[in-house]
C-alpha cells in the first residue's frame, strides 16, 4: 500500500475489463463522503490508438487529453479535482499499451475487479459488434498483476454480486481503508462523474440504486462462440486464484 501523497491525497487505480460492474464499484467509491472518482482516464487515449468503431467514438475523443502522458502525470501527481482524501480511478485494463508502463504506476494504489469471460463477451457484444482477447482486459490484467511490486487486491465481480457488503469490507481491509456502510448504495440516474460514453453503456448502472444480487448468474455460463475463449479463460483463473475471501 503506498502512503498518501504529499498533496494529501490516497489514488487508487481500480484496473477492469468492460462488462465487469465497474460502473457500479465506482458508484459505490463515489458514495463516500471522502472520495472522488474518475471514470476511465484514459479511454480517448486508447481509442485515438486504434481504429475501433466503439460508440460515441468521437465525443469520447473530444472530452478528455488524448496524451497518456498528460493523462498519467495528472492522476499520479496532479492535484485531485476535489479536496477529497481518496482518489478512485476506473481504469479499463485493454487501455494499457507497452510505452504506458513506468514509474507512474507506482504512485498509485492498485486493486482488480475481474469477471468471467462466459459474462463479459456477451454482454460487451449486445453494446459493440465484435470483442477481441485484447477488449476482454485480460491479458493487460494479468500483466500488470504481475508487473506490480505490490500484490494487489482482486475481486470477482459474479462475488460481488452475491455478497457485496462482505466483498466490499473485504477490498476495503485489503486497501486499509475504513468500511463505509455508504458503499452500498447510490442514486438513480446519471452522475456528474459518468464519461460522455455513459448513454451507450451505462444503461443497467443508471437503472440501478444498489448491487442486484437476485441476479446472481449461474455457475457455468454458456460457452461463448468465439475462438479466443479458452484462452480467457486460463487468464482469468489465474487472476481468479488471487481473489480476496470475502
Amino acid at each position: 500500500m503506498q502512503p498518501t501523497t504529499a498533496l494529501g491525497t490516497r489514488r487508487i487505480a481500480l484496473w477492469s475489463g468492460p462488462r465487469n460492474l465497474s460502473t457500479a464499484l465506482m458508484r459505490s467509491f463515489s458514495s463516500r463522503a471522502d472520495c472522488f472518482v474518475s471514470d476511465e482516464p484514459f479511454y480517448a487515449a486508447y481509442l485515438c490508438s486504434n481504429s475501433l468503431d466503439h460508440p460515441g467514438r468521437s465525443a469520447v475523443i473530444a472530452s478528455q487529453s488524448t496524451d497518456w502522458r498528460v493523462v498519467a502525470n495528472q492522476i499520479s501527481a496532479g492535484a485531485p479535482p476535489q479536496s477529497c482524501s481518496l482518489w478512485y480511478q476506473k481504469h479499463m485494463a485493454h487501455h494499457m499499451r507497452a510505452e504506458m508502463m513506468g514509474p507512474w504506476l507506482e504512485a498509485l494504489d492498485h486493486a482488480f475487479l475481474i469477471r468471467h469471460p462466459g459474462r463479459v463477451i456477451p454482454s460487451y457484444s449486445s453494446v459493440a459488434s465484435a470483442m477481441t482477447l485484447a477488449e476482454t482486459g485480460l491479458s493487460w490484467q494479468v500483466h500488470l498483476f504481475k508487473h506490480l511490486r505490490a500484490t494487489p487486491p482482486v475481486i470477482d465481480a459474479d462475488q460481488l454480486r452475491r455478497s457485496p457488503e462482505s466483498t466490499l469490507r473485504a477490498l476495503c481491509a485489503a486497501l486499509g481503508l475504513e468500511w463505509d456502510p455508504a458503499m452500498l448504495h447510490w442514486p438513480a440516474g446519471p452522475h456528474p462523474q459518468d464519461g460522455v460514453w455513459g448513454p451507450h453503456w451505462y444503461a443497467n448502472t443508471w437503472a440501478s440504486t444498489g448491487f442486484t444480487t437476485d441476479l446472481t448468474p449461474e455457475a457455468d455460463p454458456p460457452r461463448p462462440d468465439v475462438p479466443f475463449y479458452d484462452e480467457a479463460l486460463d487468464l482469468y483463473h489465474q487472476l481468479h486464484s488471487h481473489c480476496l475471501t470475502a
